[in-house]
């Protein structure tokens, strides 16, 4: 413990060193300069020893790191290596047990960084354009800039048996936290609703909206659903840029999309504005409808770049939307096979026969697509699904694709009839010769709140939505010899 010094001592101190200083007179200045002299010449030796030292693998053999004192016999180095010669014999296997197996890294969803020099002589180009941070999706929780005021209420219409949860949580929200909340004006126009003289004063303070006339994208702070996965698909079309958090109620026909019991709602919705929840970033496809100004060469052929066409871009943009499940191009009503060729960034990949392909996001993996036989891939897996819907030809399988590349879905020159697109089973619309159809996928996600965590959230839902071990198990054996052998 140290003690501080009285103004006694520190006078006498002062005293000393001034007398001190006197009796050095002038060789005062001259050590100072010898004094700083030493230390620029000591810098860069000691800087050239800190990069030695960084040069060196952390935990590993010295003779792993290229050390010159190993490469020497016992003779030839210094008494003190050979006094500690036997410590490091001792530790030099601990340091390569530990470089052989590390430590077992923490929860990730994300792969390790890959490494990027392969064997003594090989690496990748740097590139430091293409340099993207990104966040674990395991670490991902939810935080809140300002408190929540606004919150949008989506309920599920023409479903009786949701009118009393919805006047529930809109009674919460209003009387209890207080806060503005929009609804529908189809929902609040309900009959119902005007029949509950109790519900007509929290009736009355609902801010009301009509899609497509009204935008309401920049005064949402959370989305609540009230209803099945069709519910999250309708809040995804009303934001077609950022989308607020979203809060889904398990109170449809399936589930996979709503993990919350609506039993429990107060303290669930409670939590959520205390913030610290995790979150699932569910990607969403960017698609452009491009209405003429294409053409293909008959003769081209799988892998080429299209030459003789005009640049798409410079044709009428119909449609362009933010879709969360899927886009589905199909026959239509005509009898005939559908005829599509698919582009990848710009490439001629096939010629899609049959009754159509799906284009799905992995949260869409779980709809369409599985029925078409795809598989299931979870939300934060990033990548784009082409499922081929009945295709004529069996070689054609579904297929995964990097979420960056840009597809690109036309007719076939050679298509007997029209093809039909749309986007999460909504804006049907037909699709002629020389429309286009690109996808790629969106900027803007869609954050879906979890009830557990995002891993469990989505097994659990598959269990459930599935039926995953249900059936009834085998019965094993009572006697676990085999039955061949008791024969004998």
């Amino acid at each position: 413990m140290l003690l501080p010094h009285s103004s006694n001592q520190m006078d006498g101190v002062e005293e000393r060193l001034r007398t001190r200083k006197v009796e050095e007179g002038g060789n005062c200045s001259t050590t100072i300069r010898s004094h700083r002299q030493q230390e620029k010449q000591a810098k860069p030796s000691r800087r050239r020893r800190e990069v030695k030292r960084s040069q060196r693998k952390p935990d590993c053999p010295d003779h792993l790191s290229g050390s010159s004192d190993q490469h020497r016999l016992p003779e030839q180095q210094g008494p003190e290596a050979s006094v500690s010669m036997e410590e490091t014999a001792e530790n030099s296997t601990n340091r390569w047990d530990r470089c052989r197996y590390p430590k077992r890294r923490g929860h990730f969803l994300h792969g390790p960084y890959p490494a990027t020099h392969f064997g003594p002589k090989a690496c990748i180009l740097p590139n430091p354009t293409s340099v993207m941070h990104i966040q674990d999706p395991a670490s991902q929780r939810l935080t809140w800039n300002k408190p929540p005021l606004n919150v949008l209420v989506i309920r599920k219409i023409r479903d009786e048996s949701l009118l009393e949860p919805f006047k529930d949580l809109c009674r919460f929200l209003v009387e209890e936290k207080h806060l503005m909340v929009y609804v529908e004006k189809k929902v609040v126009d309900d009959a119902a609703l005007f029949e509950d003289e109790l519900f007509s004063a929290i009736r009355n303070q609902l801010c009301t909206f009509r899609e497509g006339y009204d935008d309401i994208s920049d005064c949402i702070d959370l989305i609540i659903c009230l209803g099945g996965d069709g519910t999250l698909l309708y809040a995804s079309s009303l934001f077609q840029g950022s989308v607020p958090p979203v809060m889904a109620f398990h109170l449809g026909s399936l589930g996979f999309l709503t993990p919350f019991k609506f039993e429990s709602f107060k303290t669930e919705v409670d939590k959520v504005f205390e913030g610290n929840a995790a979150i699932v970033l569910r990607s969403r496809l960017k698609v452009k409808v491009v209405k003429g100004m294409f053409q293909r060469t008959e003769h081209e052929e799988n892998g080429t770049v299209p030459r003789n066409h005009i640049n798409n871009e410079l044709g009428k943009i119909s449609l362009q939307l933010q879709v969360l499940n899927e886009v589905v191009v199909d026959r239509g009503p005509s009898s005939y096979l559908s005829n599509v060729d698919l582009y990848l960034d710009g490439r001629l990949i096939t010629s899609v026969q049959g009754d159509g392909v799906i284009v799905s996001t992995p949260t869409g993996s779980t709809a369409y697509a599985a029925a078409a036989g795809a598989s299931m891939i979870h939300p934060n897996v990033p990548a784009i699904m082409v499922t081929p819907i009945c295709p004529h030809s069996l070689s054609f399988r579904p297929i995964v694709v990097p979420a960056g590349v840009e597809l690109m879905i036309t007719l076939s020159p050679d298509a007997r009839n029209t093809a039909w697109v749309s986007f999460d089973g909504r804006k049907r619309q037909e699709i002629h010769h020389g429309d286009s159809i690109k996808i790629t996928t969106s900027c803007y996600p869609l954050p879906s709140i979890c009830c557990h965590d995002l891993v469990y959230d989505w097994f659990e839902s598959l269990a459930e939505c599935l039926h995953w071990n249900v059936r009834k198990k085998q019965t094993r054996l009572t006697d676990m010899s085999d039955s061949s052998e008791t024969e004998n």
